[in-house]
C-alpha cells in the first residue's frame, strides 16, 4: 500500500497521456495522494479538469503563476512529494532532463527536486531508438532515475515498434517498488524460461522454431516489477534483458535444463520457452554436403522435457510450476492433457498456428488452465498478458502462505 505517500505526477505531451488518468485512480486506490503538473503538450491530450477531478488536488501548469509562485511553487512541489513520476515522459522532456534545462514548470520542478524520479517514456519507435534519445536515457539512468517501459506494440502513429508507454499496472508496481523497496513478490525467487532452442545438425545448420521469446521476457519483467528475484534462462533471441533480472543465455535444450537445475530451488517456475522436442542424434563436425542427391535423412533423439522434469521433482520442486502449451489445433483439449502429463500446476495455452500469428507478434490470446478449470483471457499485448499472469501468480503465492 501507499498510505500517506505523496506522488507528484508530471503529464507531458503524447497520446499516452490518457493512461495517466487511470494511473491516478490506481494510485489513490492504493492510498497515495497525487498532485499533477500538466505541460503545454500534455494539455493537448488531457484536460486540467480531468486531472483535478481524479486527483482531488489543484493542477499546476504555469511556471510564472502569480499565485503559485508567490510561494515558490516549483520548489514546494518538488519538496513535498515522496516520488516524482513522469508519465508519459516525452522525448522532449527526457532531453531537457538529461541536459538540465528548466524552461517550464515541469522541467524546473524536476531540476529542483531532491526526491526519487521515475519516468515512463512514450514516443514513436524511431524517436525512442534514435542515438540522441538513447544517450539521454543513459544519462538519466546514470543519475539514478528509474525507468519503466516503453513497451513494443502498435503505436498511435500507425507504426509498430517499441515506444508505447507502460500500462498503468506496471507503472504502479514500479512506483511501489521504488517507494517501499518491496512488492507482493518480494523475497520470492522466480525462474522463467523463454525463447527457442537451437539444436545443431552441423556447425552451420540447426533445428529451431518460430518463437521470439517476447512473452517469456515480458513475464520476467512483470514478475520483477512485483518484487520477485527473477532469473531468466533464455534461448537465442534479439531481445534486451529485462531490467533487474539475472539472465542466463543458452542454446540447446540440454543446456537450458542444466541451467534450470543450477538455479533451483525457486518458489516459482514459469516455463515459457519453446523448447525443441528433438535434436539430431549426432552432430556432424563439419558442414554436411548436399552431395549428388537432394534426399537426406537425419536420425533424431528426444530432448529432455524441462517442464516435466521441474513438475515431477520430489525434492526442490518449485511451489508453483507454470507451463506453456503452444498448440495449432484443439488448443484447450491438448493443454489440459499436457498439464496432467507434465505434473505442473498451471498451463497457459495459446494458438500458434500461422493463422493466429502469435509467434513474433506483440499480442497473444491465452487460456489459463489449472485444477479448478479454465480462464480464457481476451486478446491483449504480451506485456498485458504477462502483467495479468504475474498478478495471478502473486495471488496464488499469497494463498499458499509462502513467507515473504
Amino acid at each position: 500500500m501507499l498510505d500517506e505517500k505523496r506522488i507528484l505526477l508530471i503529464v507531458s505531451g503524447g497520446i499516452a497521456a490518457y493512461k495517466s488518468l487511470e494511473l491516478i485512480r490506481r494510485l489513490r486506490d492504493r492510498g497515495a495522494e497525487v498532485s499533477c503538473v500538466l505541460t503545454r503538450g500534455g494539455a493537448q491530450f488531457v484536460t486540467t479538469l480531468s486531472l483535478a477531478a481524479l486527483s482531488g488536488e489543484p493542477v499546476y501548469e504555469d511556471l510564472f503563476s502569480l499565485t503559485d509562485e508567490a510561494e515558490m511553487g516549483h520548489i514546494r512541489l518538488s519538496r513535498e512529494a515522496d516520488l516524482v513520476v513522469v508519465a508519459p515522459a516525452s522525448a522532449d522532456l527526457i532531453a531537457k532532463m538529461a541536459a538540465g534545462l528548466a524552461d517550464d514548470l515541469a522541467s524546473t520542478v524536476l531540476l529542483a527536486s531532491d526526491k526519487p524520479v521515475l519516468i515512463a517514456p512514450a514516443m514513436n519507435a524511431m524517436m525512442w531508438n534514435h542515438a540522441a534519445t538513447r544517450r539521454n536515457v543513459a544519462t538519466l539512468a546514470a543519475n539514478g532515475i528509474v525507468r519503466v517501459g516503453p513497451e513494443p506494440g502498435d503505436l498511435a502513429c500507425g507504426e509498430v515498434g517499441e515506444g508505447r508507454m507502460a500500462e498503468p499496472a506496471a507503472i504502479l508496481a514500479a512506483i511501489e517498488r521504488t517507494l517501499t523497496g518491496a512488492g507482493p513478490l518480494r523475497k520470492i525467487r522466480a525462474l522463467v524460461t523463454s525463447g527457442p532452442t537451437h539444436e545443431p545438425i552441423d556447425p552451420v545448420r540447426y533445428i529451431t522454431n518460430r518463437s521470439s521469446g517476447k512473452q517469456g521476457y515480458a513475464i520476467a519483467d512483470a514478475l520483477g516489477a512485483l518484487g520477485a528475484d527473477v532469473t531468466l534462462v533464455s534461448g537465442p533471441t534479439a531481445l534486451a534483458d529485462p531490467p533487474g533480472a539475472t539472465v542466463v543465455r543458452v542454446e540447446t535444450a540440454e543446456e537450458m535444463l542444466a541451467a534450470c537445475r543450477a538455479i533451483l530451488p525457486t518458489d516459482v517456475a514459469v516455463c515459457a520457452a519453446a523448447v525443441a522436442d528433438w535434436r539430431a542424434a549426432s552432430q556432424a563436425n563439419q558442414k554436411v554436403k548436399r552431395g549428388k542427391t537432394a534426399e537426406r535423412s537425419i536420425d533424431m533423439a528426444a530432448n529432455p522435457d524441462i517442464l516435466a522434469t521441474l513438475g515431477s521433482l520430489d525434492k526442490g520442486r518449485p511451489t508453483l510450476v507454470v507451463g506453456f502449451a503452444a498448440e495449432t489445433e484443439r488448443v484447450v483439449e491438448h493443454a489440459k492433457a499436457k498439464r496432467v502429463a507434465k505434473g505442473c500446476d498451471w498451463i497457459v495455452a495459446n494458438d500458434v498456428s500461422l493463422e493466429a500469428g502469435v509467434f513474433g507478434s506483440d499480442e497473444n490470446t491465452v487460456h489459463v488452465i489449472d485444477a479448478g478449470g479454465i480462464e480464457t483471457w481476451p486478446k491483449a499485448s504480451k506485456t498485458e498478458v504477462a502483467a495479468k499472469l504475474a498478478a495471478r501468480i502473486a495471488a496464488a503465492i499469497a494463498e499458499k502462505g509462502i513467507a515473504v
